[in-house]
Order: C-alpha cells, then structure tokens, then sequence
C-alpha cells in the first residue's frame, strides 16, 4: 500500500479522468467454505454459507494494494472494515493522503477519497452511490454513474482472480486459516502476473474485463469463465444513516461532475 502523498498521487492519476481524487476501489467479497468445527455461527453469512471475508483496495491498473482476509462471514464489509488496520491508520491520519484541495470551477476543499458500493458507510475518505435509483441525467444519477465506471475496476480485479485461479472455482472444504493463505497466495500470484510484462497479455487476454463504451455497460469475458456457484460471492448492501460532513462531501463532489457534464 503507498506511504507517501507522492505515491497516493501516482494512484489517483489513474482515476482522474473518470473521477478525480479518487485513490482506490474498495470491496469485499464472501469465500465460500464448508463449516469449520465448533464453530457454531461464526462463518455462517447472510446467503446461509459459511465463509471468510476478502476486503481489498485496488488501484486502476487491476492490482491489489490492500486485503484483509480472513473475518468470519458473519461480519460486514463495513464491520471488516471498521476493524482492519487500514481504518485504523486513517482515522489515525497515519495515510499520508494528499491534502484536501478544489476541484476546477468549485471553491471548497475535497479530501482523496476511496470508492465503495451500498454495503459499506458513507465517510469522508469513502464515497457510496446515492441509495435507491434516480433519473436519467439527475445529479445523483450523473454522480452514481460516474462511480460506477471508476468502480468497475474492483469487480474486474475480483473477476480475473476468480476466473484464473481454480482454487475459486467452487466452495472448498479447508480450514478458515488454510484458506486464508491460498487466498493471500493468490493475491499475491495476482499482482505478480498483472505487473509483469511478460505473462500479463497472457494472463488478462484482451476482451477479459468489464468496459463501458460511450456510456454503454459491456460484459467482460471473464463472466464466462467464472461458475455461479463459485467460492467468490458478494456481500449485501446494508443502509446506514451517513455523517452530515461525508454527505456534504458527496454532493461536492456531484456539483463538479453535474457542472462537467454541463460544459
């Protein structure tokens, strides 16, 4: 994960052009396992399986630069999140993010910010969508589409794990600590193959990932390759009442994208 604001800088180029100050796709996703001994409920989640929880930040170019892996099932992606270290250092101020600064055309500060979906809680480092659906061309439906084409990154990074690695492919019968580490392994296996010049082509073939052309929502080939009932599954959006600072934050940042769109 980058230490320093040159590095986080170096993240948010990425999703600049869709959605400035933007550093990372935050997600979570349920590993599907079968019920560990004398565990009673622990794993047990929302879906009626057991499992363990993959957190992760991804970065633009389909890398893990954070996990958390390995909470019982029955815990949120906002409660594993409350609880790892990467919470911990933020609400710490231990990040070394950027300062907040303007965006063109608004005169208020906006912090760097994490992108997250319904299930977990709106702050001042982690922009949600607006619940519910609104209409075409309304500011919060202008504000929901833009992240979710910055979004889309996290699914991808989730999508070509599950689809490469065999280990994915269907709820297994190994210990919550044995499949931690295959998971963490194949993380790591992840970022390797994604950087390295040689094996990337081979690994994430062109027409793999999910895109969006002219608006338009294209499916990736990898939704193809991955089994319904494979061990990677989402987790359930979960409505909370939002810090009036973070919600402030929010429609600052739907003003510039309503006033970009508008140009």
């Amino acid at each position: 994960m980058p230490s320093t604001t040159d590095e986080w800088i170096e993240i948010e180029k990425g999703f600049r052009d869709n959605f400035p100050h933007a550093i990372g796709a935050i997600d979570g996703k349920h590993v599907v396992i079968k019920c560990p001994d004398h565990t009673g409920s622990e794993y047990y989640n929302y879906k009626r399986t057991f499992s363990i929880v993959l957190l992760a930040v991804v970065d633009s170019k389909y890398r893990f630069i954070f996990c958390d892996i390995g909470s019982q099932g029955r815990i949120s992606d906002g409660g594993i999140l409350r609880n790892s270290v990467l919470w911990k250092n933020i609400c710490e101020n231990k990040m070394n993010f950027p300062p907040p600064c303007p965006l063109p055309g608004l005169n208020v500060d906006l912090p760097y910010v994490f992108l997250g979906d319904g299930a977990f809680a709106l702050s001042e480092n982690l922009m949600k969508p607006y619940p519910f659906d609104h209409k075409l061309n309304t500011p919060k439906r202008i504000f929901n589409e833009t992240l979710s084409r910055s979004r889309v990154l996290s699914e991808n990074t989730f999508g070509i794990l599950t689809s490469r690695f065999r280990f994915f492919k269907k709820p297994n019968e190994l210990m919550p600590e044995k499949v931690t580490q295959l998971t963490m392994t194949c993380v790591l296996l992840h970022n390797f193959l994604m950087k390295s010049s040689s094996s990337k082509n081979i690994y994430n073939p062109s027409g793999t990932l999910d895109k969006y052309d002219n608006g338009v929502f294209i499916e990736g080939a990898w939704r193809q390759e991955v089994p319904q009932n494979c061990a990677i599954r989402c987790v359930p959006h979960i409505a909370r009442r939002s810090p009036i600072s973070a919600t402030k934050i929010r429609d600052n940042f739907t003003e510039y994208f309503v006033n970009l769109r508008n140009k």
